[in-house]
């Protein structure tokens, strides 16, 4: 005899609640403003007065998210391929920029070392919402030669030198005590030796094939001029939104 199927069952308590939170969070989400007019004005972006090249221009809008008070203007992410191509981003430390590209350093053997090992390309995102800006990055990447990453990692902080000297980054960690003894003695060995080298430490340039700038605009009239080098230099190009 074939039974009659059950009648729908009501959400349990753990469904409810989760139901509510997933609401609350969807509301608090909705919630959200972004480049509030009320707070500060966004700056307009004259795309006729712009450069012939992206260096100056990213310097100059640098400078100007330093000006307003951007916390951590500095900070970009990166973003790389595996092998299999499945794409990979986290957030670094932008070193510097200059005619070359655009520099950061990591392990040799963290992931997206390997990852940048095998493809070397990247793409570089900065976001700075004080003024409603952004600009992404995209070109090969090249290893700069061993004493250029040593003078980048010897002319940062104490700190840095020594989480240099932990490594085994993106490597299984068995416990968070572990990595307290290890720290310890890398601040130890920081400490005692200023200049000690750090093998794995690799410095990295990302040479540009396209740098976009976005201007933000509260009535969503986001301005994009898109550069792309070819054969006879830079060239520019207004993107819809």
């Amino acid at each position: 005899m074939i039974e009659p199927p059950s009648p729908p069952q009501s959400p349990s308590r753990d469904q409810d609640g989760d139901q509510d939170q997933s609401s609350e969070f969807t509301q608090a989400l909705r919630g959200l403003r972004v480049w509030d007019p009320q707070v500060s004005a966004l700056p307009l972006f004259d795309v006729d007065a712009a450069p012939a090249e992206p260096l100056p221009l990213f310097t100059a809008w640098f400078g100007e998210v330093v000006a307003a008070g951007e916390v951590e203007p500095h900070t970009m992410s990166l973003a790389t391929a595996d092998a299999e191509g499945r794409p990979d981003v986290r957030t670094v430390m932008l070193h510097d920029v200059d005619e070359r590209g655009w520099h950061f350093a990591s392990h040799a053997g963290s992931r997206k070392g390997r990852q940048l090992a095998a493809r070397p390309y990247a793409a570089l995102g900065f976001y700075w919402p004080l003024l409603g800006r952004q600009v992404r990055v995209r070109g090969r990447v090249t290893v700069e030669p061993a004493e250029v990453a040593h003078a980048d990692l010897h002319a940062r902080s104490t700190g840095a030198l020594a989480a240099a000297l932990v490594g085994h980054q993106s490597d299984v960690l068995s416990s968070y005590e572990e990595l307290e003894r290890a720290s310890e003695a890398a601040w130890t060995r920081a400490e005692r030796e200023p200049d000690v080298a750090v093998p794995s430490w690799t410095a990295y340039v990302v040479e540009p094939d396209e740098v976009e700038f976005f201007q933000g605009d509260a009535r969503r009239r986001h301005v994009r001029l898109d550069y792309r080098r070819g054969v006879d230099g830079w060239s520019r190009e207004l993107l819809w939104p």
